[in-house]
């Protein structure tokens, strides 16, 4: 019940595709979407397989609450071997495909392989071909849309498509999806065009028709959104200012990262805010922010829809820029502004419709050119090496340049696509990499918030913010307020965050509903949509047994405790300026006592009887 129970496998490189049913036992102990498929993923890869060869499989996944009438209920994953990382990686995403998909019968695609030729996957409920792609391979994500969209006359159409940066190998391209939405961490796109695979074009007619309780369903489900619109964050604050809200907050709590994490507080933080979005510009009067926008099935609206001016110099004679999309969220604001020392919205703006056209995530490019910047300034990269870009911190116009020549494959763009890591490698300066297991930082800085170095540095995808999002206790006081300068219990903390999420990650949910709902809202509403028994305990098991495994996979990767670590300048460059003055990142306080509370070794790995008590 609410899952489908079937699977779409679909090998690439014999062309067939084929139905299966979904692996009932598996769901039972692993939900759905991140858990489920890297159960799948583990069970049928190598985890020492080369992301980027044929042997390695990428999954396209759905929750069993997946295209229900639970609110935020759109949500799909992408699971594979990343080639940024070499761990596995599952990237999350919303808009309307993941629940198109699941109305089509689907509750997971398996591709294995690769195709000798350019090909997208065309899905009309149980009818799946693969069909020739030539016609859209070298183009972006927006121009294959509007291809594939005139095609099959069909605008309820949903498409997931890579751009040209995943097919020139930029190893931080993610698969996008209804224009604006993103699968967009950890290369899972450059793993799909590797494949050949260009698009996923669904459209499903069958809808949800197998909840276990329907009744008692809607009436758990009214009752959560409730919650959610009496919630001042989730009915007011990301509905008016999406998480742009947090820019100014972050500011001032001083976990900032600016200029490449030198500094911890942006002097024109305001300048590139959800406030700002929200004010007329001084030359056409008119603001960045057009109206804000819901993935399927969501009550709060967190999405931002913006113009920019058609008088700046990054968008003169670029009129396809012109019309309102998706504007920037907190993480993109970030990592193309303060981090590159940028406070102009526009240029902002405008390089987050790059990445939106062709498939970068804007937290690793922004971040890499950071990286780049730091090596420009100290002189280690020339005018040379860049063709000619001033890389300066704030330089406005070197930021736009690199986005076009990234977006597109070309010149120093190619550099930037390796990747920070990979770049400050090559030019003899790794320390400068803000990564951890080769994924770029977020945007919050580990000496400002304790409770996130630990999270970066344990996260099973590289430094992310959205396995363990302490921010909601650390600053903003969800469930509870801790403080976020102190290491004591920040162990604890982050186990029970991490544990909590890969539960919700695994659900069809968004995990922004969990900044008003606790697994006391959610359990209920799995409980009446699937078989068996959904309670809060057995929640927080699945996310501890998907921990454990993709733990496990990693460390059959060859990622060890040795990766489990954050660059020097966190863990030795004090803070400058704000609350946290003085203060590194504690990580050592914090670490043994995780392992310890995780039921692993000194050296991070899962004992015998924590392995046999998760059943792994």
């Amino acid at each position: 019940m609410a899952w489908t129970r079937k699977v779409l496998r679909v090998d690439l490189t014999t062309g067939r595709c084929q139905e299966e049913p979904l692996n009932m036992a598996w769901a039972s102990e692993y939900l759905g979407q991140r858990g489920l498929a890297s159960k799948y993923l583990s069970e049928e890869i190598d985890p020492k397989v080369e992301p980027l060869s044929p042997a390695n499989k990428l999954i396209m996944v759905t929750g069993p609450l997946t295209g229900t009438m639970a609110s935020t209920a759109g949500r799909y994953s992408v699971v594979t071997k990343s080639p940024l990382t070499g761990c596995i990686a599952c990237s999350n995403s919303g808009g309307f495909f993941g629940a198109e998909l699941k109305f089509a019968g689907w509750d997971m695609i398996i591709f294995e392989g690769k195709s000798p030729r350019p090909v997208y996957l065309y899905i009309e409920n149980e009818t799946a071909q693969l069909l020739p792609a030539e016609e859209i391979w070298g183009k972006s994500v927006w121009d294959t849309d509007e291809i594939l969209h005139k095609k099959h006359q069909d605008p309820l159409l949903r498409i997931a498509t890579v751009g040209r940066a995943a097919e020139k190998g930029c190893l931080f391209s993610g698969i996008i999806n209804d224009l604006h939405r993103a699968a967009g961490r950890s290369g899972v796109g450059t793993v799909m065009a590797s494949k050949n695979l260009k698009a996923v074009a669904v459209r499903g007619t069958r809808g949800i028709a197998n909840l276990k309780d329907p009744r008692r369903f809607m009436q758990v489900t009214d009752a959560a959104k409730q919650v959610l619109a009496e919630s001042p964050v989730t009915s007011e604050g990301l509905p008016a200012y999406g998480t742009q809200v947090l820019m100014n907050v972050i500011n001032e709590v001083g976990a900032m990262p600016t200029r490449n994490y030198r500094e911890v507080q942006f002097e024109g933080a305001y300048k590139i805010s959800g406030e700002a979005m929200h004010q007329p510009r001084p030359s056409d009067g008119k603001p960045n922010l057009v109206t804000n926008a819901a993935c399927f099935g969501c009550t709060i609206a967190c999405g931002r829809i913006s113009t920019i001016d058609q008088k700046h110099f990054s968008v003169v004679n670029k009129p396809r820029y012109w019309h309102a999309s998706g504007g920037v969220e907190y993480e993109a604001a970030w990592a193309l502004g303060s981090d590159l020392g940028v406070d102009d919205l526009d240029a902002l703006t405008y390089c987050n419709f790059l990445c939106n056209e062709d498939g970068l995530d804007p937290i690793s490019f922004g971040a890499t050119v950071a990286a780049a910047m730091e090596l420009f300034e100290n002189g280690q990269l020339t005018l040379e090496d860049t063709g000619g870009i001033d890389l300066r911190f704030g330089n406005a116009e070197a930021l736009v340049r690199v986005a076009e020549l990234t977006a597109r494959g070309e010149g120093f763009g190619l550099e930037i696509g390796l990747g920070s890591k990979r770049l400050c490698e090559k030019y003899g300066h790794p320390d400068l990499s803000m990564t951890v297991k080769g994924q770029e930082f977020p945007a919050y800085d580990p000496r400002g918030l304790q409770g996130m170095g630990l999270t970066y540095a344990t996260s099973n995808r590289g430094a992310c913010h959205l396995r363990s999002y302490t921010v909601s206790s650390e600053v903003l006081g969800v469930p509870v307020k801790t403080d976020p300068l102190a290491t004591e219990g920040k162990a604890a903390m982050v186990k029970d965050f991490q544990d909590a999420t890969a539960a919700v990650d695994s659900s069809g949910l968004c995990v922004f509903t969990t900044f008003a709902w606790t697994l006391e809202n959610i359990a209920p509403q799995i409980d009446a949509a699937c078989a068996g028994e959904w309670t809060v305990e057995k929640l927080l098991e699945v996310g501890e047994r998907i921990w454990n495994l993709e733990r496990k996979f990693n460390l059959d990767a060859g990622i060890t405790a040795k990766d489990d670590t954050l660059p020097k300048r966190i863990l030795k460059e004090a803070a400058k300026t704000g609350p946290a003055k003085g203060k590194v990142n504690e990580l050592h306080k914090m670490l043994p006592e995780y392992y310890q509370l995780r039921g692993w070794s000194a050296d991070g790995v899962p004992l015998p009887e924590t392995l046999q008590r998760l059943g792994l």
